[in-house]
């Protein structure tokens, strides 16, 4: 099904306190590719890619397609892309996806940010934001968070958050060319409401 099919909507957004989440659209490329191509070494040993496959293009065509993707995935209910604004300015991403209804209703979480702009607790809060969306506007029982253990970084935000650790998942995910394990983190529906008011004040700034 295309993404003319489905019609065009606009773009979703969720405020926080200090940062914007925001569906990408082609507009944003120049944005997105400077920090991408500033924070390359920063990123690229994180992110999932088979042996041998070469890096993803980062060229506008490439970045409207991977934009109509999202888009398509949205429409479906399938998973959420969101781009990271902080005072306006594009500063990274984090994203909902491999959305399952039925008996499970869960999803995945991922995040990455401006090297810049690392430690200043942004991404927990872009975080808060996505979960509240993913219980209170989609209805999700459960959320996980998978990380590779020495990634020092993405460690510290759940660990800001206090998302619960479940276990690690030997060679869960190749990344780079290696299967690494991931330290599984997850919170659900129960937990969040447990913890809503908490995470919401501390992180948003709101009630």
């Amino acid at each position: 099904m295309s993404a003319a099919r489905l019609g065009h909507v606009a773009p979703l957004e969720l405020v926080g306190r200090r940062v914007a989440l925001r569906t990408l659209v082609e507009a944003d490329y120049d944005g997105w590719y400077e920090v991408r191509h500033r924070c390359a070494h920063w990123l690229l040993p994180w992110e999932p890619r088979p042996r041998g496959a070469p890096v993803p293009s980062e060229d506008r065509a490439s970045f409207a397609a991977r934009c109509a993707i999202r888009e398509r995935e949205r429409q479906l209910g399938t998973g959420y892309g969101f781009g990271v604004f902080v005072h306006g300015r594009f500063a990274g991403e984090v994203t909902l996806s491999s959305i399952q209804r039925g008996p499970f209703q869960s999803g995945h979480v991922g995040y990455w940010i401006d090297q810049s702009l690392a430690g200043h607790g942004y991404t927990p809060e872009a975080v808060v934001l996505v979960l509240q969306f993913a219980f209170e506007a989609i209805s999700l029982h459960r959320v996980e968070i998978s990380i590779i253990p020495r990634n020092q970084a993405s460690l510290r935000v759940v660990e800001k958050l206090s998302i619960r650790q479940e276990g690690v998942a030997l060679r869960y995910l190749e990344i780079d060319g290696r299967w690494e394990d991931h330290a599984r983190f997850a919170m659900t529906a129960e937990e969040w409401d447990a913890r809503r008011d908490e995470l919401v004040w501390t992180w948003l700034g709101r009630r």
